[in-house]
């Protein structure tokens, strides 16, 4: 079974984290040194929300606050979805289409060690199938 553990170990093992106090302009800036488009909040090692480029848009943008002086835990997703690196990778994009989002933390007990996101998973799914059909082709043609 394909797991999310080997799309982990495809990857930097890196997360990108701020504190609940954090101000948005701060995460948008680490976005942006990162180049990623989502931010794991986490306070003492343990998983409060997450942040995402849509958070932004929807929740500073559209009401006119300001990055500088709003903090994130008044704009985080709290609580989100979470994975296990045993859990399938087709869990994953079943999660994600069903719950229309783009990022799923990773989580053993209570740590993160890890974040996938959509375009992770599109990009094992296309691996993969283009190593089932190079296996068909070599069976077929031998």
């Amino acid at each position: 079974m394909n797991t999310v553990q080997k799309i982990l170990d495809s990857k930097p093992l890196q997360v990108f984290a701020v504190a609940k106090k954090s101000s948005v302009l701060e995460a948008l800036h680490l976005m942006m040194e990162e180049n990623v488009s989502a931010l794991l909040i986490v306070e003492d090692h343990a998983l409060l929300g997450i942040f995402t480029e849509r958070d932004y848009a929807r929740k500073i943008i559209l009401y006119g606050k300001s990055s500088a002086d709003t903090v994130m835990e008044e704009v985080m997703t709290a609580d989100p979805i979470t994975v296990t690196p045993k859990d399938s990778i087709d869990l994953c994009m079943q999660i994600m289409t069903d719950k229309h989002i783009r990022h799923l933390p990773v989580v053993v007990l209570d740590r993160v060690v890890g974040m996938v996101s959509i375009g992770d998973v599109v990009k094992y799914i296309i691996a993969d199938q283009k190593q089932t059909i190079s296996q068909l082709e070599s069976y077929i043609n031998s």
